[in-house]
């Protein structure tokens, strides 16, 4: 295939038409994933190959043969972060070592419904080890199984994380699209840092079964890709109610909802957009350039409310920590126990596995994070729900449904990220976590939607410009997106330098 970056409408086309058919895409991207991630800028962002893609892609063009398309994932490669499970040959592992081996009996949820609608699953993506819930001091991309995952607009930075295989392999078309998940920005970041369009869902729109937790209050999967468009299709496919994760009974409703309609060019005018200043102030470049896209949303016809402040934004992250850190050791306590093939079966055996692999498991970092989870006590209760009403509390109550309320405001807007930083093999993320706090932390805690859309560069690296606003609108967040990245057209695609230079 060459470079073109194919979208799924294109794809579509490709098929109808007959100029090509999927095993053709499929067997293109495993040539690219061998010239660009296996060697060539070496990205790391694929960390298996599913042997049975090109198969698969062959049975769904005899299927399209006899009975016409599926929908429009019919055909489509995608690739799926490694915390996901497949129930096919491809193991599980968070990226860890300590679950290499575990291989899944059955699809999550969200996997199942990829298939049913006709995606080609080509492989599974690096990612922060133990979604980047293993030390305060931990590097965004690398995992021990899949090594270091390199940011295809500059391969010394950092490609941010946990999804940060997913981001970096549809930035450099190792795929049509991507599934990542998101606990407090591992979606939204990796898509701002790598120039592509992320969308977290409302907690209970896509379902969590099958996939290794973190915090089951926060955690969802959701769709990278190149395109709003992109995104819309793929969460169309992925979103509805699974009786296996009781929480998608608040989205029930949601399940036939084609995010496709919202994709209208004009879909700005009239709406009113709060420019949330607190998360401003870490770049002036960033800053700069999202003055300039607010700018652009008013001249597209949105009325836009500056500011709106959240003075509870301080206090969210303390009662947070108590919350992920409980729901974490149960539910990885409740995923071994499903997963009788995992060669570890409790997080004090993670634990164990790597103090005794140290050298390949701790080179950079350590566990700090699973000690402390797994050093609580279970008799805390009160503690873990005073914390987890005190979450709500601040991120919803007096946090964003307040902003919403106050200034009856359609949805907030402020710069995703920062722009990416250097990989630093001794300090880790550390000082980039600090300082101001970043626009996903809200969304996150309070599990309300999030999209974030490429608005620009600064000094060829990419930044995005974040919609957020109250549960179940993805529909609308996605609509002001796609009108923006109509009208700017801001991504351009990677060139894979090994640095800045300028």
């Amino acid at each position: 295939m060459n470079n073109g970056e194919y979208t799924i409408s294109e794809l579509q086309d490709l098929f109808a038409t007959g100029a090509s058919s999927a095993a053709d895409i499929c067997r293109a991207y495993l040539d690219r994933i061998g010239e660009i991630d296996r060697a060539g800028p070496t990205l790391c962002s694929v960390i298996e190959v599913n042997p049975d893609a090109l198969a698969i892609a062959q049975e769904l063009d005899e299927e399209r043969r006899r009975n016409g398309p599926r929908g429009p994932l019919h055909g489509v490669p995608i690739l799926i972060k490694d915390n996901i499970d497949t129930g096919d040959a491809m193991m599980t592992t968070a990226g860890s070592l300590a679950l290499e081996g575990n291989v899944a009996g059955r699809d999550a949820h969200v996997v199942r419904r990829l298939r049913a609608a006709g995606a080609v699953l080509l492989g599974k993506t690096n990612l922060s080890e133990w979604a980047f819930f293993r030390s305060p001091h931990g590097i965004s991309g690398w995992s021990s199984r899949g090594g270091q995952t390199r940011n295809p607009y500059a391969l010394d930075r950092s490609p941010s994380g946990s999804s940060s295989g997913s981001g970096a392999a549809v930035a450099a078309n190792l795929c049509t699209v991507a599934i990542g998940t998101e606990t407090d920005g591992s979606i939204i970041s990796p898509s701002s840092i790598n120039g592509i369009v992320g969308l977290k869902p409302t907690v209970g729109l896509v379902s969590r079964s099958g996939i290794i937790p973190i915090a089951a209050s926060q955690d969802t999967a959701g769709p990278m890709a190149r395109t709003v468009a992109d995104a819309a299709a793929v969460l169309t496919a992925i979103a509805g109610p699974d009786a296996t994760d009781p929480v998608t009974k608040t989205g029930a409703d949601r399940a036939s909802v084609d995010y496709g309609r919202f994709l209208q060019p004009n879909g700005l005018q009239g709406a009113r957009l709060g420019v949330a200043r607190d998360f401003f102030g870490r770049h002036g470049a960033v800053d700069a350039a999202i003055e300039r896209a607010i700018a652009r949303l008013s001249e597209l016809g949105a009325t836009v409310v500056d500011p709106v402040r959240f003075p509870t934004l301080a206090d969210v992250s303390q009662a947070e920590s108590l919350v992920m850190l409980r729901e974490f050791k149960v539910g990885v306590a409740r995923y071994l126990a499903d997963h009788e093939g995992a060669p570890v079966r409790s997080l004090a055996d993670v634990i164990a596995f790597n103090r005794e692999h140290a050298d390949i498991m701790m080179p950079l970092f350590g566990q700090e994070v699973l000690e402390r989870a797994e050093a609580l006590g279970e008799g805390q209760e009160a503690d873990y729900q005073a914390a987890r009403a005190e979450c709500l509390r601040l991120a919803r109550d007096d946090g964003l449904d307040r902003a919403l309320g106050e200034d009856d405001l359609d949805a907030i807007i402020a710069p995703s990220t920062d722009p990416a930083w250097l990989v630093d093999p001794v300090l880790g993320d550390t000082l980039i976590i600090r300082g101001t706090p970043r626009s996903y932390h809200l969304p996150a805690v309070a599990g309300y939607p999030h999209i974030t859309v490429p608005a620009g560069f600064v000094k060829g690296l990419p930044v995005g410009l974040s919609f957020f606003g109250g549960p179940f609108e993805e529909g609308r967040l996605i609509q002001y997106a796609f009108a923006f990245e109509q009208a700017t057209q801001a991504r351009r695609p990677p060139t894979f330098p090994e640095t800045l230079t300028g």
